[in-house]
């Protein structure tokens, strides 16, 4: 399953199964028009980027975002929402997907009362934690999964030594870090967060 995901700028992740998903499209260099299913983690405007949906989007894309979004959602013309508070779970297209709150356990840029999400979807029988921009909340901490891809470039999330404490609780089979090497955070920061995670778990290096 790692093989079929990869990973753009910052959090803009593409999962290519029988299904094809794209979280948060971002940067995108080419007009695939390819999406079954466009999940939406939040607001930000490297996460929510109507010119880059435009490019991943066809007719019948699914939107999957938080139910906070929905103004933002229609705004842009979006239809065929499926809208989640943080907690609830659903099936898209027969893909289970569980909605985590994302949000900074001491900053201010994500705040837990915005609604925000991270998603755990399940394909191909394994569970892909999508993190969005969090800490390592308590809700976080609870998630059950076999791929785990989190953000560790710092400022607005963990950076890669928070990270890797995450994730070296969480305790995932494969971690793919996000979000770092361009807005924010630096291009070795993978590397750092791969030193720090212990052996037994692969660290799977995707940023582009």
């Amino acid at each position: 399953m790692k093989n079929k995901i990869t990973v753009n700028t910052q959090s803009s992740i593409r999962i290519g199964s029988e299904k094809i998903i794209y979280f948060d499209p971002f940067k995108i260099s080419s007009a695939a028009n390819d999406a079954d299913i466009i999940f939406i983690t939040h607001e930000h405007y490297d996460h929510f980027s109507p010119e880059d949906i435009e490019k991943v989007q066809k007719s019948d894309t699914i939107f999957v975002a938080p139910k906070s979004m929905e103004a933002a959602l229609k705004k842009h013309g979006y239809s065929n929402l499926t809208l989640l508070a943080p907690g609830e779970k659903t099936a898209v297209q027969d893909i289970p997907v569980e909605a985590i709150p994302a949000y900074n356990l001491m900053k201010p840029f994500h705040m837990k009362k915005n609604g925000w999400l991270g998603y755990v979807i399940t394909v191909e029988g394994q569970r892909i934690y999508v993190a969005g921009d969090t800490d390592a909340t308590p809700e976080a901490q609870a998630v059950s999964c076999d791929i785990a891809l989190i953000p560790i470039g710092g400022t607005f999330t963990m950076n890669p030594g928070k990270a890797a404490t995450f994730i070296n609780e969480l305790r995932p089979k494969t971690v793919i870090p996000t979000h770092y090497g361009t807005i924010v955070g630096s291009a070795d920061d993978g590397e750092a967060f791969r030193k720090l995670v212990q052996p037994e778990i692969e660290v799977v290096i995707k940023l582009n």
